[in-house]
């Protein structure tokens, strides 16, 4: 994977600590300035309190975007602004209205905020209408279940760090979705919004970090409380334990806290009721004992071996997909496939799957022995090889991935393997320290397969042991969920999928229930010797309230996987019905919150996007070459900063370099497969101008008019169409028929418009208003807007 380097401008060097991609001035770094997370652990799940502070320096206002990490299993709940003596909630709407909302709002003057999810663990903040000198605080509240690893340990993993991924694809023609380094392509619509620009390593810390976990552990034996990546410091009391982050720290990596459990129950079921009582949350866990019976098994070892794996996750990779190797006995068969931007199998083993014998065993362990990291990450032709070579086969059918996860086009290749994967079994190894965590989780999921988690090379003999759990026979097989007096809500499951269990990996079931919270629920299926198998227990009443919305995060997730995969018709309704009805975040709803004050004039606010950490443990940027130079017009682009101060380093961008692969290694990449970013030191590309023929004056005045119309809130349409809309039309078909110009399109439209009444109902409103939107987008020859980024394609 190549890189894009935004050279440095002529102007005075920065310090010897200093680095590019930095907006900076004498009073500090912009916009970001704080991040704060504080968790409240009791038993398996946690509530946290996400808080980002941000600031303005300069001498005009600010909007402000942030593209940012949250786990990926997290339900968010709530969103607050606070600035100066105001304290704005936020309100969760359908994410079209939400953004109007947010535009109207800044374009009026008003501080707002506007949270989005563009992945499952990726997200936007934009701020807007930050004063000089002020500071605006957002706080956000996250309800997120603690997975467990084994029947004994449990995960508190935080993200801080938006990795750069690899973007396949063709570019796009038309304006940019985000803010972003990398160009929107055909296969990754909004990748502009989840390639945040990168510091380079040695510039000094801009974002102060505080990390705080108070952990109750409910009654469960808590046997040990480890942190993977960061120094901490324990206090306890009373049964209460809180871990603190040292100061200091960087946002370059997953924060994560192992806790250890004694063996306890194999199943427990908890019922939570909602306040009315008309219904409730169920959660049930199943922790299966014992061995299966081996049984004869195709494997497919999928190693991505592209630029991004370079370092300790290229050796961490090799010694994981070696193990897996060796676990293999002879009356297994298998075959290994290493890609980057191509694929490459073992020396003398052929095209298909071949025997798990001793020499075949060997020459496959070579293979993985001599792979090192190079190329792009081009992960859909592999994985198709693998369902292929998975397709007509009776056995147990197994695929594994390993990977970091760094790719945009998740939505892509989830559309197009779901309808492959029937029958196969897919497992996910995930290494990094800032994994794709989300993309590995929903593979594995419509692969009815277990995800693993990798951080580093220490963790991963204790990992492997857990991936020789699930990659053997399952203990069950054909699950299926049975209530005892107790009323499931149809269609409420999650996961929807219930796969199969594996020896000491827990299954975790929720949904909803009706009635009385009282019951039992069983889960049964087919034991590996195709006995019956079956796990019950009996329901105890829970007054955790944030089953709820962890429920409705693990619904939603289902759903979505739906919508990405070409599901049903209406789904993307039902999705957002159900995001608001519990007050979740989705992708097709957004946070936003808007003050009633106005702030500003109305200008627009200078635009920043917040260069993020490169990822602990990625190899560094290249330096710039000083002789390369870049300029800022009159009119910066939305990420550029305002006009330095003399003396002031002008702002760069970098994300980190992946190793970089020789010109022969990519000779025989597509020319549709492309990093992201050009090579470094090549400078930045020119952000793309939507394509607007040249305009008449006529043209123009009515694109000016088309621009304020996207800015006015639904419920001020009507008057806007009939107090605004009709004098202008009236005054442009006059002066066009004046100058013997065909102005009938735009005659018929201001003659349909002035038949509206202030009392037509809001269907007929916004027809007229989307006629209106057509019929001038026609006229001023503008290119017809895209479909919303975060819709799938039709």
């Amino acid at each position: 994977m190549t890189v894009r380097i935004l050279p440095l401008p002529e102007t005075e060097p920065p310090a010897s600590d200093g680095g590019l991609g930095a907006l900076s001035t004498d009073k500090g770094n912009l916009p970001l300035d704080s991040v704060g997370v504080h968790a409240t652990i009791t038993g398996l799940a946690a509530g946290i309190e996400v808080v980002q502070g941000f600031r303005n320096p300069f001498d005009m206002p600010l909007e402000a975007t942030y593209i940012f990490p949250l786990p990926d299993r997290a339900a968010v709940t709530a969103l607050r602004m606070e600035a100066a003596d105001r304290i704005i909630e936020g309100t969760l709407k359908e994410r079209a209205q939400a953004r109007q909302d947010y535009d109207a709002a800044i374009a009026a003057g008003r501080r707002a905020a506007i949270a989005e999810e563009d992945r499952p663990d990726v997200f936007t903040m934009r701020v807007g209408n930050i004063l000089p000198g002020e500071r605006v605080t957002i706080r956000l509240t996250l309800d997120q279940p603690l997975p467990h690893e084994s029947a004994s340990s449990a995960t508190f993993r935080f993200p801080l760090v938006v990795a750069p991924r690899y973007i396949p694809g063709a570019p796009l023609d038309g304006e940019r979705t985000g803010s972003g380094v990398a160009d929107d392509t055909d296969a990754v619509p909004d990748a502009s919004r989840i390639s945040p620009p990168v510091l380079l390593p040695g510039f000094p810390n801009p974002v102060r970090l505080a990390v705080t976990a108070d952990i109750d552990p409910a009654g469960l034996p808590l046997t040990e409380i480890r942190s993977a990546l960061h120094v901490v410091s324990e206090e306890s009391d009373g049964g209460r334990t809180t871990v603190r982050l040292q100061p200091g720290e960087r946002l370059d990596r997953d924060f994560i806290l192992r806790l250890g459990f004694a063996p306890h129950e194999t199943a427990a079921l908890s019922l939570a009721p909602d306040e009315s009582g008309e219904e409730g949350t169920f959660n049930l866990t199943v922790l299966p004992s014992g061995d299966a019976r081996p049984s004869p098994r195709d494997v497919v070892l999928v190693l991505d071996r592209s630029g991004s794996m370079h370092g300790w996750k290229m050796v961490a990779a090799r010694r994981a997909a070696a193990r897996i190797v060796d676990t293999l006995r002879g009356e297994d068969r298998f075959a290994v496939l290493s890609f980057d931007n191509v694929i490459e199998r073992p020396r003398d083993l052929g095209t298909g799957l071949v025997d798990g014998t001793d020499r075949n065993r060997f020459r496959a362990v070579e293979h993985l022995a001599t792979l090192d990291a190079r190329g792009g990450t081009e992960m859909l032709a592999p994985l198709d090889e693998g369902c292929r070579l998975l397709a007509d086969s009776a056995r147990d059918r197994v695929l594994v991935l390993i990977t970091d996860g760094q790719v945009g086009n998740e939505d892509q290749l989830l559309a197009h393997l779901e309808p492959r994967l029937r029958g196969v079994r897919v497992h996910t190894v995930g290494i990094d320290q800032a994994v794709n965590a989300g993309f590995l989780n929903r593979l594995a999921s419509i692969g009815q397969g277990r995800c693993e988690l990798v951080e580093s090379e220490d963790r991963l003999d204790e990992a492997m042991e857990h991936i020789h759990h699930r990659i053997a026979a399952p203990v069950a097989t054909g699950l299926t969920l049975h209530a005892d007096g107790l009323e499931i809500v149809q269609g409420s499951v999650a996961p929807t999928r219930l796969g199969a269990l594996f020896p000491g990996v827990p299954l975790v079931i929720a949904g909803r229930f009706r009635g009385s919270p009282s019951g039992a629920l069983a889960v049964r299926g087919t034991a590996s010797g195709g006995t019956p198998w079956e796990q019950r227990a009996t329901g105890i009443v829970s007054t955790d309230r944030a089953a709820t919305s962890i429920w409705a995060r693990a619904h939603l997730r289902d759903l979505e996987d739906r919508y990405t995969t070409g599901g049903a018709d209406g789904l993307e309704q039902r999705i957002v019905e159900t995001s608001l009805r519990f007050g979740v975040l989705c992708r097709f709803t957004a946070f936003v919150a808007v003050d009633s004050r106005v702030v500003t004039e109305g200008e627009t606010p200078h635009q920043v996007v917040q260069p993020v950490e490169s990822p602990r443990g990625w190899a560094a940027p290249s330096a710039v070459p000083r002789a390369a130079h870049a300029t800022f017009s009159a009119a910066p682009a939305p990420f550029a900063p305002p006009p330095a101060p003399a003396g002031m380093p002008a702002p760069a961008s970098a994300p980190p370099e992946h190793a970089a692969p020789s010109s022969g290694e990519l000779a025989g990449a597509p020319s549709s497969s492309r990093p992201f970013g050009t090579s470094a030191g090549r400078g930045p590309a020119p952000r793309r101008a939507r394509r607007v023929p040249a305009l008449t004056g006529f043209q123009q005045e009515l694109t000016n008019v088309l621009n304020r119309l996207r800015q006015i809130p639904e419920d001020q349409r009507v008057l806007y169409l009939l107090g605004e809309l009709v004098p202008i039309l009236d005054s442009i078909v006059q002066r066009m028929e004046a100058q013997y110009l065909d102005a009938t399109p735009l005659a018929t439209l201001r003659d349909d418009v002035r038949r509206l009444q202030p009392t037509s109902d809001q269907t007929t409103i916004n027809d007229q208003w989307t006629r209106v939107l057509q019929v001038l987008a026609d006229f001023t020859g503008e290119t017809p807007p895209r479909r919303p980024f975060w819709k799938r394609p039709t």
